[in-house]
């Protein structure tokens, strides 16, 4: 079973709504994706329902069916990823991502946000740590304590 069924399975659909939130994103303008699936193109992945992406513009989306859940951001914070996006594969489709250290940032405003859920600050944690054993030079930009727990391993 390929990753693409993997996930239109678990998530009833999810793959296929999510192809044509991106096929919608691409028709409305710039676009980038954020969050676990971006960090996913850049380490091994880790399963995730969210699909968090940066637009200029407002757009709602509801999946019909599927488990996915769509995050849209016009935060001003997340504006600047739109122009240094890079094309990367996302459950079979051909996506703009957030560039490295754009999702590194973004991870680390999400980790830092006291707002979230401590599970969800907790996956965003994951996510940093797993980025900074891919891409040690990454760890600077990080919090002391974060960078310590990191180098105690």
């Amino acid at each position: 079973m390929t990753a693409v069924e993997a996930y239109e399975l678990t998530t009833e659909g999810g793959a296929t709504d999510f192809a044509r939130l991106i096929a919608a994103c691409e028709a409305f303008g710039p676009y980038c994706l954020i969050g676990g699936l971006a960090v996913n193109c850049f380490v091994e992945p880790v399963y995730t329902l969210d699909a968090d992406i940066v637009i200029s513009h407002t757009l709602n989306a509801t999946p019909p069916v599927s488990e996915l859940r769509i995050q849209f951001t016009t935060d001003d914070r997340y504006q600047a990823f739109l122009a240094r996006s890079v094309a990367a594969e996302v459950l079979g489709v051909r996506v703009k991502i957030a560039c490295l250290e754009d999702s590194t940032q973004g991870k680390l405003w999400a980790y830092g946000d006291p707002r979230r859920r401590l599970s969800k600050r907790k996956k965003d944690e994951l996510d940093l740590i797993r980025l900074a054993e891919a891409y040690p030079k990454l760890k600077s930009l990080y919090p002391v304590e974060l960078r310590e727990q990191i180098d105690r391993g």
